[in-house]
């Protein structure tokens, strides 16, 4: 990584990072000027691909992590509290988001919307459903970022690099996800990529902010870090591997979790 880089502060770098994360969603958007349709086979591979670099950034990137700095402040025997505490508050908090929050599923019908009551469209509806995704993944690079600057020798850059180039990668499908359905039915090449896009502008809004409190609230960063990890599981159990057996191509999106997992594991472990 460039020197410039490397001596920004922690937010500008967070910022910068989850700006990058949202232009590899615009970009697998952008393949609706090209492709009108993509098969659903290959739709449930991209999510299930999703699915598994979440898990795998869960435990590598952020909960091992958070369990390691635990160590130092409560020693072995407690150091799962702080990881245990932080991942169940931060399940309960996209919980208590996913009950609000009017979306729907991608391949669900209309009368399965969850949420609110609301007369929105089918669009924003599933606008909303990828947002939800992107909140914990924005919070977890941030929070990465925030947590090379407070100096833990067991979280470097390359390990906040690691996991912005992982959420990146696994962005770049679920631009794919989002804008091909809609366009699929109908809708302009424009609006569907405009849509598929805007789905990931929360990402640099959750990801200053974890920088933010972390840096400012130093004990709270193991928290911190298995919050990110508790919000990004329960998307993935609630949504995204549901979405992907919905259909028969079950046994293939699989592949595609155990893809997902190997190339953020791969990344964590060969950058971080």
């Amino acid at each position: 990584m460039k020197e410039w880089f490397i001596g920004l502060n922690p937010v500008m770098q967070a910022l910068i990072a989850t700006t990058f994360t949202w232009l590899l969603t615009a970009a697998g958007a952008a393949l609706v000027f090209v492709f009108k349709e993509v098969k659903r086979k290959w739709l449930d591979f991209m999510l299930g691909f999703t699915g598994g670099v979440m898990i795998a950034a869960s435990f590598w990137s952020l909960l091992s992590p958070a369990i390691e700095m635990s160590e130092e402040a409560y020693g072995a025997a407690w150091a799962w509290i702080p990881a245990a505490v932080g991942f169940g508050i931060g399940a309960l908090f996209i919980y208590g988001i996913d009950k609000i929050l009017p979306h729907l599923h991608l391949n669900a019908k209309l009368s399965e919307k969850e949420g609110i009551k609301t007369s929105w469209d089918r669009t924003i509806l599933l606008v909303m459903a990828i947002t939800l995704h992107n909140i914990p993944e924005g919070l977890a690079v941030g929070v990465s970022f925030g947590a090379v600057a407070l100096g833990y020798e067991n979280f470097e850059m390359g390990a906040a690099i690691a996991l912005a180039i992982g959420i990146g990668i696994q962005n770049f499908p679920e631009g794919i996800a989002v804008a091909v359905p809609l366009r699929r039915q109908g809708v302009s090449r424009f609006k569907s990529f405009w849509w598929g896009q805007l789905s990931a502008i929360v990402e640099p809004v959750a990801g200053v902010l974890g920088a933010v409190a972390v840096i400012y609230m130093k004990p709270i960063l193991p928290y911190a870090l298995s919050f990110a990890a508790g919000a990004m599981i329960y998307v993935v159990v609630e949504e995204v591997i549901p979405e992907t057996q919905r259909d028969k191509y079950a046994d293939f999106a699989t592949l595609g979790v155990i893809v997902g997992f190997i190339v953020m594991m791969s990344l964590d472990v060969g950058l971080g």
